[in-house]
């Protein structure tokens, strides 16, 4: 794929973590830990994370350029989407000195991970109907946070899930979303795994939070700005989605080409027949374009431009999910009924590319985001 808008220096990093990537088996569906901690020795996963802090001093830009590339590779990374993304952006701009000293460097060098909880079994997309709520002990002036979360990747390998719940605003009686740091052994924080048939290393979870209690300094950023705080870890989210989506779109299409240049069918390889090299080419089309948009909200919102980035990030993220739904059905049809064998290995992405269509936001929400946030129709919800 082409580079032409990047920089010499993102050039070099695309190699780099190319070359990186090949060297390690392909750990689609399986335990992937090994490689995350050869990642992160190379400053992969700590990319975007400030210098200071053991990071990379990088940004959203960068890390999304590492993750992509891995996820060409065959070896895509969901925990960077969660750990270095979306829970390093929120403590690096909105924890205090003291969070940024216990998480930023360890979520760097990979020797600690960190989750994200925000969907409800009865709020879905709507992050306004969250039921979690955070409460003070007037007596120790602890938080305690009763609530459930679904969908939550990669509880039983992270040593905290940063939980979006609620607080009461004194003022209003209205409540308030807020972000709270929640250790894995805290009392009252259950987990169940959601089986599902999905082929991937990172596990989903149901959480249970009954009174757990937190003291003063879990609470991350200030408890009247938490949202704002709680979209700022949302756009590079999307950002990061769209990466991965096009990671996998590239590797699926990789596989397709290869094996259209090869089998030959009637004295000429398949690939020489339109009907089969056009969708490929279509689908070349659609992840380059994908890739732009994603580029474009990086760098908005690496800039500091969170309004624009916000709309460039869904942009990427319908976009990309899309792409990447084609190019693993196309691959799989190319290849035949080879595309089904786990020989091959595409027939798992068939599952796994519907997740970039569907989380961490769906499709249709982000429809109805574009509809009424940039051409301005009436809201439908």
């Amino acid at each position: 794929m082409t580079t032409l808008l990047e920089s010499e220096e993102h050039k070099s990093l695309r190699e780099a973590v190319k070359a990186f990537a090949k060297t390690h088996p392909t750990t689609l569906g399986t335990d992937n830990h090994r490689f995350w901690q050869d990642a992160a020795k190379l400053g992969y996963i700590g990319v975007n994370l400030p210098e200071a802090y053991g990071g990379g001093g990088g940004g959203i830009t960068e890390l999304s350029l590492v993750l992509e590339e891995m996820g060409a590779a065959g070896n895509p990374l969901l925990m960077m989407i969660v750990s270095p993304a979306i829970c390093g952006t929120v403590i690096s701009r909105f924890g205090t000195e003291a969070q940024k000293q216990e998480w930023l460097p360890a979520l760097a060098d990979g020797s600690r991970l960190m989750a994200f909880g925000i969907t409800e079994p009865d709020a879905g997309s709507n992050s306004h109907r969250i039921t979690t709520t955070a409460r003070r002990d007037p007596a120790s002036g602890d938080w305690l946070l009763t609530g459930r979360k679904v969908f939550v990747s990669g509880v039983d390998i992270a040593d905290a899930t940063l939980i979006v719940g609620r607080t009461e605003d004194a003022r209003t009686g209205n409540l308030k979303p807020c972000l709270f740091i929640v250790p894995r052994d805290a009392d009252g924080f259950q987990r169940r795994p959601i089986d599902m048939e999905l082929d991937a290393a990172e596990k989903q979870f149901e959480l249970v939070l009954d009174d757990v209690r937190l003291p003063p300094e879990a609470l991350v950023g200030d408890e009247d700005a938490g949202l704002l705080q709680l979209f700022a870890g949302l756009n590079p989210e999307r950002v990061m989605t769209a990466a991965f989506a096009i990671g996998m779109g590239r590797y699926a299409l990789a596989k397709a080409v290869e094996y259209a240049r090869e089998r030959t069918v009637w004295k000429a390889p398949i690939g020489a027949h339109q009907a089969i090299a056009h969708p490929l080419a279509q689908a070349h089309i659609d992840l380059e374009l994908a890739r732009l948009m994603m580029q474009k909200a990086a760098h908005l919102y690496d800039a500091g431009d969170d309004i624009g980035a916000g709309e460039a990030a869904n942009m990427a993220k319908y976009a990309a999910g899309e792409a990447c739904v084609k190019a693993v059905d196309q691959a799989v049809h190319t290849l035949g009924g080879n595309g089904l064998t786990r020989e091959y290995g595409l027939a798992r992405l068939i599952t796994a590319s519907r997740v970039a269509r569907i989380a961490p936001v769906s499709r249709e929400m982000i429809l109805n985001y574009v509809s009424h946030q940039t051409l301005g129709l009436p809201k439908s919800y």
